[in-house]
C-alpha cells in the first residue's frame, strides 16, 4: 500500500500548479452565444475537436472581429481529464487578442509551456501532452471554419511527432545534417519523442503513422547507398549521374562561388548540365549586380570554371546564358 501511495504523489508532483488551478477553477471556460458575439460586432465561430485516443473532447468559441480578424473573446467546454480542461483553457486564453492567422501559430508546445510554474520544469507528465496537441488541433479546426478552408490547409507536411509538432522532413534533414545514429539523438536535437514516446516504436500511448525508429534506418539505409554510389563514381565526374553532378556542383557553387559574388550584391544560377562529348558543359545565369557586369564574360567566369574544373574536371566549360 505504501508503494502505491508512494507512486501515487510521484505521479501528482508531476503536474504543475497552474494546471492545478485551472483544472478546478477554469477562467475561460463557458460558451458564446450569437447575440454575445454581435453585441461585440464580431462573428461566432464553434470547432469541435476530439481524440479518439483517449475520447477527451473540447469545443471551441471564438469572438473574432470581421474587419481586423482579431480574436476578441474566446471561451471553450471540454469533456475529458482534468489536464485537458486545463489546457483547453489556457489555450483560449492564449487565442486572445490575436488574429486568426496568428492563433494558428499558437503551438500544442506554447499551451505546455504557459502552465508551467517554472520555465525548465514540465507542466504535465509526458504521456499527458496528447491533451495539450487536442488544444492545438481544435485552434485549425476554428481557424478553417473562420476562414472557409479545408483544416489540412493548416498542416501541410507529415506530423511525427504530435507532442513537439516535429514534422518528417525536419527529422530526416536532422538525422543527414548531422549523422545521427540513434533514437536518442535525434531527440536530443529534435525533442521528437521526448514527451509521450508513442512516436518511437510501435507499442506505445497512441498509433502512429511514423516510427523514429523506422525513419533513423530508412534514412541511414538510404544515406549509405548514396555514399557507395558518389564514392563508385567520385574519381570521374564524367561518370557520375546527373542528379549527382548538380548536387557537386551546387555544392561547389554554394562553398567557393556565391559567397563571393554576394559579397558584391550578385548571384547565380545552375541553370543545366550537358556532356557534350569532350567537354562537360555548365550552364548559368547570373544574378543581381552580376548581371550585365562586364567581368561575367571574363575575370568572374574564369573564377568559376577555374574552380569547378580544379574540383570535378579539367574538361568543364562554363557557359552564361
Amino acid at each position: 500500500m505504501a508503494k502505491e501511495n508512494l507512486i501515487g504523489g510521484a505521479l501528482w508532483e508531476e503536474y504543475s500548479h497552474k494546471v492545478s488551478e485551472r483544472m478546478d477553477n477554469p477562467k475561460n471556460r463557458g460558451e458564446i452565444t450569437e447575440d454575445e458575439a454581435k453585441s461585440l460586432g464580431c462573428e461566432l465561430v464553434v470547432a469541435d475537436f476530439g481524440a479518439e485516443s483517449c475520447g477527451d473532447a473540447v469545443r471551441l468559441f471564438w469572438a473574432v472581429d470581421p474587419a481586423t480578424n482579431v480574436i476578441k473573446l474566446a471561451r471553450f467546454k471540454s469533456f475529458g481529464c482534468g489536464t485537458a480542461i486545463a489546457s483547453s483553457d489556457i489555450m483560449a486564453e492564449l487565442c486572445v487578442g490575436k488574429k486568426v492567422d496568428e492563433a494558428v501559430k499558437i503551438t500544442n508546445i506554447d499551451v505546455e509551456f504557459a502552465l508551467r510554474d517554472t520555465p525548465d520544469q514540465p507542466a504535465v507528465p509526458p504521456q499527458k501532452m496528447h491533451c495539450s496537441v487536442m488544444a492545438y488541433d481544435v485552434i485549425k479546426r476554428a481557424a478553417a471554419i473562420y476562414n472557409g478552408v479545408d483544416m489540412s490547409a493548416y498542416e501541410d507536411e507529415d506530423i511525427v511527432c504530435e507532442c513537439a509538432r516535429v514534422t518528417l522532413s525536419a527529422i530526416k534533414e536532422v538525422i543527414r545534417l548531422n549523422r545521427l545514429k540513434s533514437v536518442e539523438e535525434i531527440t536530443a536535437y529534435t525533442k521528437a519523442g521526448a514527451f509521450c514516446k508513442s512516436c518511437v516504436r510501435p507499442g506505445g500511448h497512441e498509433r502512429r503513422h511514423f516510427y523514429l525508429a523506422d525513419i533513423l534506418r530508412d534514412t541511414l539505409a538510404e544515406m549509405e547507398r548514396e555514399r557507395i554510389l558518389d564514392s563508385a563514381a567520385a574519381q570521374d565526374f564524367a561518370a557520375m549521374s546527373l542528379v549527382n553532378k548538380i548536387k557537386r556542383v551546387e555544392a561547389i557553387l554554394d562553398a567557393d562561388i556565391r559567397p563571393m559574388l554576394v559579397v558584391d550584391g550578385g548571384n547565380m544560377e545552375l541553370l543545366e548540365i550537358k556532356d557534350s562529348g569532350e567537354n562537360i558543359d555548365i550552364y548559368i545565369r547570373y544574378l543581381g549586380a552580376c548581371s550585365g557586369c562586364a567581368a561575367g564574360s571574363t575575370g568572374t567566369l574564369y573564377a568559376i570554371e577555374s574552380v569547378l574544373r580544379e574540383k570535378l574536371s579539367s574538361n568543364i566549360r562554363v557557359l552564361p546564358v
